[in-house]
């Protein structure tokens, strides 16, 4: 505070940078494109249509599982993974994490928190639901909660999610998830015929 006013923050890098103050490149307002921003608002309200299209998305990669297979899930990772940085970067602001879970946050994707919480918010949201670290944008763990209860599976948000593994970032969640699920299904089928 400041003569009994709310102080900057993060709003105003520039302004605190001429100070000599230290401004997280990673958090600042100016990292985010004000239309790649609304963009991500508009993914969160939409969350519904989003969660149905990417089921469908989901079945169709599988259904591409044996080609996939046949190339060589090594050999279609760059492709794929450029496809889905630019995909999911325009719709969900998306860090490459390789372990997402926008199909469980309301198509918030958590690794846009300044703190990266990947299980909720942190003790600091503001009272108008905003983020304490960069107080112009709304908490992303605030919108997470709204777009789940549109979704169909929105308790899925009440799942407890591992830590991040650093060592899948840049890699493509699309070809993981598809060979998870080829897998389960495998065994599910090995199974039911023993």
């Amino acid at each position: 505070m400041v003569d009994g006013k709310p102080g900057p923050g993060n709003a105003a890098p520039a302004k605190k940078a001429a100070t000599g103050a230290f401004t997280p490149a990673g958090v600042s307002p100016n990292r985010r494109a004000r239309r790649s921003y609304t963009i991500r608002l508009w993914s969160v309200r939409h969350s519904r249509f989003l969660e149905w299209f990417y089921n469908r998305f989901a079945s169709a990669f599988l259904v591409l599982h044996p080609l996939w297979k046949k190339l060589g899930y090594n050999r279609v990772e760059k492709p794929v993974t450029f496809v889905e940085r630019n995909v999911k970067g325009l719709l969900f602001d998306c860090r490459m994490c390789g372990q997402c879970v926008l199909s469980s946050t309301g198509m918030s994707c958590p690794m846009n928190c300044p703190k990266q919480l990947r299980n909720g918010p942190c003790g600091g949201v503001r009272a108008n639901g905003h983020c304490e670290v960069e107080p112009d944008m709304p908490c992303v763990w605030v919108q997470a909660w709204a777009g789940s209860r549109n979704m169909t599976n929105g308790d899925a948000i009440l799942k407890v999610q591992k830590p991040v593994n650093q060592s899948l970032r840049e890699t493509s969640s699309w070809l993981r998830v598809t060979a998870e699920a080829a897998a389960a299904r495998d065994t599910l089928s090995k199974d039911a015929k023993a």
